[in-house]
């Protein structure tokens, strides 16, 4: 656990003004707008924390870890004064913080995150494409929460062979733009909700024109019926002793198979009629690397051998790992290590997840509009750093308005 929160030194900084320009250029105010539309969550009257700045406290207090609510909303009210937003009480307790933020609750923060995490890769973005193909990864991971009892109720607690021990935690499952690490997509469950099943959630949010990379966890029958029905290419691993018959073999070693659900699938999709799939099956193996396993298999759904080699396609699935360091950047940069999620209740846990999501979101967006102001790759940028700059060191003299932000950004090494 963290110890005692930090407060921000001096005064607000013409950085974290800008903090508050990168969410609002990520979810403008006439998305929040809709959001608490949508909800029924306008401020009934005049309030000294209106919902919309609310809204953007979320985000923030991700950009802010460490330091206690008050000064994060400082940073947020100074901010939106700056940006045009004078009519907000600056200096409120934490008791008025978080009646505000259950007022809010979490389905506008849902949806928002909906909206805003999307794909950020041009079509021009060699690096976020193969053949053509938007590469999307799918994966699942869980965050500690506070350990209260309504959150224990709620998630659920990891258990142990003595019962249940440690923190509540929270499971999500969802889609990353490999070259890009943007999230987008993701369903949001409690530990005791299977990863399986919040796939199934997030798996709708494919589409035709990408190419979804998946570990052997969600090689199920049921979860590949229902990505490929998406228009979605997969090209997923699954167990290496699944028998799979050899229909045709190609002269680049893979070879022409079906996948059918096994009969207790079957009996639970409740649907006799599930037609075998046909897939196409690459087997290979990682000669000098001291850890790696005797074989590997994956699956496709890129039946062309000529357009798609199996070898181009066995070093292009290596490239899921970016969806775990995606989620590092969230549990470790962002969120902090050590730190829990700092909600109390079920439902201000849910919003402060996705303001989690959004503000990842917002650093690689910043990320990405840089390096392609240099002519590189987002992948040749640090997150930290980059999070590091959007907190401290955007210029800490003259205003710089947002419009101006794309000229700043270039600054990230």
């Amino acid at each position: 656990m963290a110890g005692k929160a930090a407060a921000l030194t001096g005064q607000v900084r013409i950085s974290d003004y800008l903090s508050v320009g990168l969410l609002s250029r990520l979810v403008p105010p006439s998305l929040v707008d809709e959001a608490l539309t949508a909800h029924n969550r306008h401020s009934k009257r005049q309030r000294d924390l209106p919902a919309h700045a609310i809204a953007y406290y979320v985000m923030a207090l991700s950009l802010y870890r460490g330091v206690n609510t008050e000064e994060v909303l400082r940073v947020v009210t100074e901010g939106m004064d700056y940006l045009g937003d004078a009519a907000i009480r600056r200096e409120v307790g934490k008791s008025a913080i978080s009646a505000a933020r259950t007022r809010l609750g979490a389905d506008v923060m849902h949806y928002l995150a909906e909206q805003a995490l999307t794909p950020l890769a041009q079509p021009q973005s060699a690096c976020a494409f193969y053949r053509g193909l938007r590469i999307v990864s799918i994966d699942g991971t869980t965050l500690e929460v506070a350990d209260e009892v309504g959150n224990r109720e709620a998630f659920g607690v990891p258990g142990s062979g003595q019962g249940q021990t440690g923190y509540p935690q929270i499971r999500c499952v969802g889609l990353l733009e490999n070259g890009t690490h943007a999230l987008f997509g993701v369903a949001l469950g409690g530990y005791k909700d299977s990863e399986v099943s919040l796939a199934h959630l997030a798996l709708q949010n494919l589409k035709p024109g990408m190419l979804c990379l998946a570990d052997r966890g969600f090689s199920g029958y049921p979860l590949w019926q229902a990505a490929s029905q998406t228009g979605a290419q997969l090209l997923w691993r699954i167990i290496k002793n699944r028998k799979l018959p050899v229909l045709e073999r190609f002269r680049d070693g893979s070879y022409l198979s079906q996948i059918s659900p096994a009969p207790a699938t079957l009996k639970k999709m409740r649907d006799p009629t599930a037609p075998a799939m046909t897939v196409r099956v690459i087997d290979y193996h990682l000669p000098g690397v001291s850890d790696a396993e005797p074989v590997y298999r994956l699956i496709t759904t890129l039946l062309d051998v000529e357009r798609y080699p199996a070898d181009e396609l066995a070093a292009l699935y290596h490239e899921r790992w970016s969806i775990e360091t995606a989620f590092a950047e969230i549990k470790t940069t962002l969120k902090g290590a050590d730190i829990v999620l700092r909600s109390k209740t079920p439902e201000l846990v849910r919003q402060e997840f996705w303001g989690l999501l959004l503000a990842h979101h917002v650093v690689r967006k910043l990320m990405l509009e840089a390096a392609l102001s240099r002519q590189r790759t987002p992948d040749t940028l640090s997150f930290k750093h980059s999070l590091s700059l959007i907190r401290r060191k955007l210029p800490d003299s003259g205003a710089v308005p947002p419009r101006g932000l794309p000229e700043v950004v270039v600054g990230i090494d």
